[in-house]
Formats: structure tokens, C-alpha cells, sequence
């Protein structure tokens, strides 16, 4: 693993409405001024708002951008088209890694969620993290919520689906894993950009425009 400077920040800004940055990976973004290193340290940034999502659902995360740093290590191209969709070597890392990765239509094998048992081999850092997590981001389109509450619009977000059928004039209708599914709509523009993901039953909202 290469050694990286951890960043927290806003993830609701600079992408679409409605999705989130959970975390990502850039190699070779900061120097240091102790460092003769003209190559720099790699940058792990984690957003804000998915902290809310608790320990388990951020380390997922945080393994997810350390699968990233193994490929850039080890001269693996685990992504193409600029960094945006996912490939078999990046689903086969994050394996390695202690994760399911399934696949998300637009960007790759992107799609992470802790494999059973790796929760049991990381008990401590998972108490570490939920002890540290003591507050996360609103959104700026997300209706203020406390750590209970159910936010609107884009609280969470990580990649997902969306056939390539005939588009509505009026935007895609998306729904979620609730019961009864809440609806939204969205262009098929911000859909194709990633994730939708609802803040009462954590699933990916799915494209029905077409059902």
C-alpha cells in the first residue's frame, strides 16, 4: 500500500444532483515539505455525507480506495475511460481485499460491500471507526437531518444501474428498495454519472422508466 494523505470533505459537490462521492483515490497529490520526493503522496479522500452510513459501510469504502492503491503500486490499469469505469483486475483486488464488488452497468465492477467474515477479521478497526465517526455531512440538497432522520435526495451513493433503453422526454423514473418503492425522477444524464442511493432503505434507486 503506498502511503497516502487522508482527506474529509464534501462529497455532494461538484457531481450530480442527488449522487455522492464516497471516497477516492488519487495518486500523487500532495508533497511534502520534508520530502525531497518530487513524486508526491497519494490522496485517500472520504466524503462526508457517507459517514452516515456507519463503520462497516465506510470501511468497505475504505477498502474499496485501498484495492485502488494496491493497482497503482503495482502498475495495474484497474479502470479506463479517465478513471471512471471499474474492470475485472480492480473486482479481482478488491477481493483480495475482503470485498464483494458486483457490477454497476455504467461504471464497471464498482459496487462494494464487505464479503462475510471480513467484518470478523477487522473487528478492531470497525470499533475504531464507529467510535470516531461522530457526526457526518449534509448534502446541500438534503433536507437537515439528525443521525436518525431519513435526509432527501442523494445522502449516500456508490454506482449503479440503469439499462440503455428508451429514455422519457421528461427524465428517468427511479425507484427504490422501500415498501412501497419511492420514486424519483432524473435526467438519464445524472443517472449515467453514478449512483442514487436512498437515505431510508440504503438501495440503489433503479431505472423503470421503460417497465
Amino acid at each position: 500500500m503506498p502511503d497516502v494523505v487522508v482527506t474529509l470533505g464534501a462529497g455532494s459537490i461538484g457531481v450530480p444532483t442527488g449522487a455522492l462521492k464516497l471516497g477516492h483515490f488519487a495518486a500523487e497529490r500532495w508533497v511534502s515539505n520534508e520530502s525531497k520526493d518530487p513524486v508526491g503522496l497519494a490522496e485517500l479522500f472520504v466524503g462526508g455525507e457517507g459517514l452516515r452510513r456507519g463503520a462497516e459501510p465506510v470501511l468497505a469504502t475504505l477498502l474499496h480506495e485501498a484495492a485502488h492503491g494496491v493497482a497503482h503500486v503495482s502498475g495495474i490499469k484497474d479502470t479506463i475511460r479517465q478513471g471512471r469505469y471499474h474492470n475485472t483486475r480492480f473486482k479481482l483486488l478488491g477481493e483480495e481485499l475482503g470485498l464483494t464488488i458486483t457490477q454497476a452497468p455504467t461504471i464497471g465492477w464498482s459496487s462494494t460491500e464487505l464479503a462475510p467474515g471480513t467484518a470478523i477479521g477487522y473487528g478492531e478497526a470497525i470499533e475504531a471507526l464507529a467510535t470516531a465517526i461522530v457526526a457526518f455531512r449534509n448534502s446541500e440538497d438534503a433536507v437537515p437531518v439528525g443521525p436518525t432522520g431519513g435526509g432527501k435526495g442523494g445522502t449516500a451513493a456508490g454506482g449503479r444501474s440503469g439499462g440503455r433503453s428508451r429514455r422519457p422526454k421528461n427524465g428517468l423514473v427511479l425507484v427504490c428498495k422501500c415498501s412501497p418503492g419511492r420514486r424519483i425522477r432524473a435526467s438519464a444524464g445524472v443517472f449515467e454519472r453514478g449512483p442514487i442511493v436512498c437515505g431510508v432503505c440504503r438501495g440503489d434507486f433503479s431505472d423503470v422508466s421503460a417497465a
